[in-house]
């Protein structure tokens, strides 16, 4: 009875720890664009400065402790406009990527118009700022010349575009090499010494869900440690030496810069509202492959294997991460991104089921002897030790695992949440349609059938599952849990919700198997004890 109790708390925690992780972002939710902007129009203007204390020729502010302020730019002409298959970059006229649009159609918003990366407010990509306030200043007043085609067609392959900028006392070149899938290369030249910094810009704010999810900064160190720093936590004095990513990040679309040889000196800038900007150092002349774009694995695959470590997956990722593998492995063979789903549930429970199953059993052995329990409770109720022992020993004779129901459910809570973040953050998933009325599993099930279904599903589950509550509290919380978990779901995208609802068919199938084989288990000890005494 203790047992079984202990189950029924540990399940209560993960209802409760659920409802905290899920939850939260209802009643929390992040500030909107507008909020945002308020908050962190004064640090958009903040640069890197060099430390005094230290030689001025190397910037030594990667600190990025002090700030100068540097006048807004009233919106411009573009210098040029790249197309391609898939997306519209316009270069405005400080250099620097204005905005990114999308062109696919899973992309587009419910009136039609193409998915816009970026906010015009905030800072953007290949903005390079001068540990000079002076210089810095003036650069922020000075437009950049480009002396080529405006309008650049990656239709043919990758194409070139070369910019300069001409200043009191040195002159800036900054080539950008674009190529059809959304990675470039840049390289800013210097014709005097001079140090500066150039950043992937602010995080794009392509998603406005109000899903907890991670976004802000990701760092993977010379050491190959990856640090997330989330927005509203940024300090403000983090460095990291010879990186190889640096990437601002948004639910499914980042801004990336990447050195796997060399390296990136990073230093991160605290915004007024937390959010980390993130800067790189250069001198001279600086040379640095980016992304800017969907993080869809291919893509970050194909450019380079390492680069997919910019796809962030939260605190499970050591999960998610070969997870995500498989479900894209199974979706390369059925097509469907619905069923990968399916198929990858299936695997998950015939994976579980040795543990389910020991569990599964040694907990009906539980419920049998729970009036056995009971007399032994009441015959050594003032022996505590004693109790236990005869609790232990018949354990022991009937092959009963008094832990035996916790394993499973322990299991249960990393997966579920890494599946969690996998089809919260996966890319692949926007627009894939399943069957029918599903027509984009990242999104909420248009018509709430699915999210019925599954609390239907948990209503059939807790029936037919044995249950010895003393708690009439603990009783009363898990008869609601499959109307509060519809109501959470309503919401959810759907492929988070298929999942969750072929999670639970799976286990009431397992459940009336093992009711099953725990019946035909117990015939023949029965029928081997009557042989026996015969």
């Amino acid at each position: 009875m203790e047992q079984q109790d202990l189950n029924r708390r540990l399940l209560l925690a993960l209802a409760l720890s659920f409802f905290v992780f899920i939850g939260y972002s209802y009643f929390f939710p992040a500030p909107t664009p507008s909020q945002s902007t308020q908050q962190t129009a004064a640090s958009t203007h903040q640069t890197p400065s060099v430390d005094t204390a230290s030689d001025t020729s190397t910037p030594a502010a990667s600190s990025a402790t002090a700030a100068a302020t540097a006048p807004v730019q009233t919106a411009t002409a573009p210098l040029a406009t790249v197309r391609s298959e898939n997306f519209i970059i316009t270069v405005d006229a400080f250099g620097r990527i204005a905005q990114v649009e999308l062109l696919e159609a899973k992309y587009r918003d419910d009136e039609g118009n193409n998915l816009k990366m970026l906010n015009v407010d905030k800072v953007k990509p290949l903005e390079v700022r001068f540990s000079d306030a002076k210089l810095n200043e003036e650069a922020f007043k000075t437009p950049y010349v480009n002396a080529g085609n405006q309008s650049i067609d990656l239709g043919e392959g990758e194409q070139t575009l070369t910019l300069t900028q001409t200043l009191s006392s040195v002159t800036v070149t900054k080539k950008i090499t674009f190529k059809p899938t959304g990675e470039y290369s840049v390289t800013v030249a210097t014709s005097a010494s001079t140090p500066y910094f150039i950043t992937p810009g602010h995080r794009p704010e392509a998603d406005h869900s109000m899903y907890m999810l991670v976004r802000g900064a990701l760092i993977k160190g010379a050491d190959n440690i990856i640090h997330t720093i989330e927005d509203g936590d940024a300090e403000g004095y983090e460095k990291f030496q010879n990186a190889k990513i640096a990437s601002a990040f948004d639910r499914y679309v980042a801004s990336i810069f990447f050195d796997f040889d060399k390296g990136l000196n990073v230093s991160i800038l605290k915004e007024a509202n937390g959010d980390p900007l993130i800067f790189v150092q250069g001198a001279d002349t600086l040379t640095l492959s980016a992304y800017i774009g969907p993080k869809e694995q291919r893509i970050l695959e194909a450019i380079h294997p390492e680069l997919t470590d910019a796809i962030e997956f939260g605190w499970f990722s050591f999960l998610a991460k070969p997870f995500f593998t498989v479900l894209l492995w199974i979706n390369d063979y059925v097509g469907n991104w619905g069923w990968a789903i399916i198929l990858f549930t299936l695997l998950v429970k015939v994976v579980l089921f040795p543990l389910s199953y020991k569990g599964m059993m040694s907990m009906q052995k539980l419920k049998d002897l729970a009036p056995k329990m009971k007399d032994i409770k009441e015959k050594y109720k003032g022996d505590p030790a004693k109790m236990n022992a005869q609790m232990m020993e018949m354990y022991k004779k009937h092959g009963a695992n008094p832990m035996g129901g916790c394993l499973p459910l322990l299991l249960q809570i990393p997966v579920f949440f890494a599946l969690y973040r996998v089809l919260l953050n996966a890319d692949e998933l926007q627009g894939a349609p399943w069957i029918l009325w599903i027509e984009n599993l990242a999104v909420m099930d248009p018509y709430f059938i699915l999210p019925v279904l599954m609390g239907a599903s948990m209503w059939f589950q807790q029936k037919i599952t044995p249950s010895n509550f003393t708690d009439p509290l603990q009783e009363k919380i898990f008869k609601w849990f499959p109307v509060i978990m519809t109501v959470f779901f309503i919401y959810f995208p759907s492929g988070l919700v298929l999942y969750w609802l072929v999670n639970n068919l799976f286990t009431i199938a397992q459940q009336y198997f093992i009711n099953h084989m725990y019946e035909k288990h117990k015939a023949a000890a029965i029928a081997a004890h009557k042989k026996a005494k015969d």
